[in-house]
């Protein structure tokens, strides 16, 4: 390769703009970098290097950018200056950059952890792998809204503006899409929002956490960015909105109409689905735990239920009589069996949410009425009846007073008592008596005089 001959003093414009194909100049004079230069190729483009050599001694290049703005001969001279001091202090930015450019997209990283987590490498708090639905909502996030918007990023590269700009844009439906699934006529309505936001930027931080772990970043991004306040779990159901989720369940459950045939006419819906929305509303359990449960989790005799892989480990639940009445007219079914079956096939109800929003229309209840107010409205009602945290937690398995807390429970002792009880004052506000007095029993905490 050429160099261009000149006397030995520092780059200039002109001497840039001399330059022939193929052709080189280094800096030179009191004034010059040592192994600062500029070189241009068979193009008209013109790049600025810089040759040092590391602490083990291995010469190495390093391209600090092309001829144009921002670099002139004195930016690029400055970058060449702090980059010779990142040398001195034992680094190598030249392997350095190369790492950066071969690695491992934001894509790729969310690819590897879910291979990790679904070959059980990936341990939650507890200790244990995750579950298949846990698993599920992860990939869902990781599709709809981390690779869409972080997907083709350097692992390395991402900053923690990076995230927080992420979080803001899910949160303002960046990433808001109605999907059409494999599922004959089924959609998925992603819809963002700041809930959407930080669930999302949790599992974000989780994989950068993973990535931290591989040495594949040296600090998570995701750390110290504060999400929105999730404030759904604090809802619940007022007397009203109660007296309309039991209309609504008596409207859905309607017999239908003969057909001018005389045939029965098709239910306005899946009875299991009417069965689950009252079940949860009597026990205040978490919905994927009802519609998972099988025959052989269930004593009825003994109005027991034992689940065995809920969010919190396993769990040992009471059932009121209510709930109970709920069972016995689902059943009896095989032990692996569910007890609140699919109109089709053999999965799960996954069509429930929507059910779900059905009922609540037909009560004429607002759209933030989900399943999981359900379960919020059934411990807030538990606490206002004057029950122990602890016990709120063993009826609807809240962390830490699962069955590791108390591996029995008997009929008639305070815990089917409390199940009774908070179940009962729920029948009557479906039915539309909020104000009905509720004769106390055993298990109930006075409150103070």
């Amino acid at each position: 390769m050429a160099a261009m001959a000149a006397e030995r003093r520092p780059i200039g414009l002109r001497d840039v703009r001399a330059l022939p194909p193929n052709g080189e100049i280094w800096d030179g004079g009191t004034e010059g970098v040592a192994g600062f230069g500029a070189r241009r190729q068979r193009s008209e483009a013109i790049a600025y290097v810089l040759l040092y050599r590391t602490a083990e001694g291995r010469l190495r290049r390093y391209t600090i950018g092309r001829h144009g703005a921002p670099w002139t001969p004195e930016t690029a001279r400055k970058e060449a200056k702090r980059i010779l001091g990142m040398v001195a202090d034992g680094s190598d930015p030249a392997a350095e950059k190369r790492e950066k450019r071969q690695a491992a997209t934001v894509a790729d990283l969310c690819d590897l952890y879910l291979a990790d987590a679904e070959a059980g490498r990936l341990l939650t708090r507890r200790g244990v792998a995750k579950k298949v639905s846990t698993l599920t909502t992860d990939k869902s996030r990781i599709e709809r809204h981390i690779k869409p918007l972080l997907g083709t990023m350097k692992v390395p590269t991402v900053t923690r503006a990076d995230v927080e700009r992420f979080m803001h844009d899910v949160a303002e439906g960046e990433t808001a899409q109605r999907v059409k699934l494999a599922k004959k006529r089924a959609l998925s309505n992603v819809r963002g929002g700041k809930g959407a936001a930080s669930r999302t930027l949790g599992l974000l931080g989780a994989i950068f956490a993973y990535a931290e772990r591989k040495r594949m970043i040296v600090e998570n991004p995701a750390r110290g960015v504060i999400r929105y306040a999730d404030g759904k779990r604090e809802r619940r159901l007022s007397e009203a909105e109660y007296a309309a989720l039991g209309k609504g369940l008596a409207k859905v459950a309607e017999p239908p109409p003969p057909r001018k045939d005389g045939k029965p006419g098709k239910a306005a819906m899946w009875p299991a689905a009417i069965a689950t929305a009252r079940f949860l509303a009597l026990t205040g359990w978490r919905s994927g735990e009802a519609l998972s449960l099988r025959w052989g989790m269930v004593d009825l005799t003994r109005r027991t239920a034992r689940l065995t892989d809920t969010k919190t480990g396993e769990s040992l639940r009471p059932l009121s009589a209510a709930a109970c009445d709920i069972l016995r007219a689902q059943g009896p079914g095989a032990p692996d069996a569910l007890v609140f079956p699919p109109s089709r096939g053999s999965g799960t109800m996954t069509g429930f949410p929507s059910l779900f929003e059905r009922i609540t229309k037909a009560g004429e209840l607002p759209a933030d009425v989900t399943p999981h107010v359900l379960r919020h409205s059934f411990a807030s009602l538990a606490n206002d009846l004057g029950y122990s945290e602890a016990t709120i937690g063993m009826l609807i398995g809240h962390k830490g007073t699962g069955s590791t807390t108390r591996g029995y429970i008997h009929l008639g002792d305070a815990l089917t008592i409390a199940a009774d009880r908070i179940a009962a004052t729920i029948l009557r506000k479906l039915a539309g008596q909020g104000a009905a007095e509720v004769v106390e029993g055993p298990g109930a905490q006075r409150a103070p005089a």
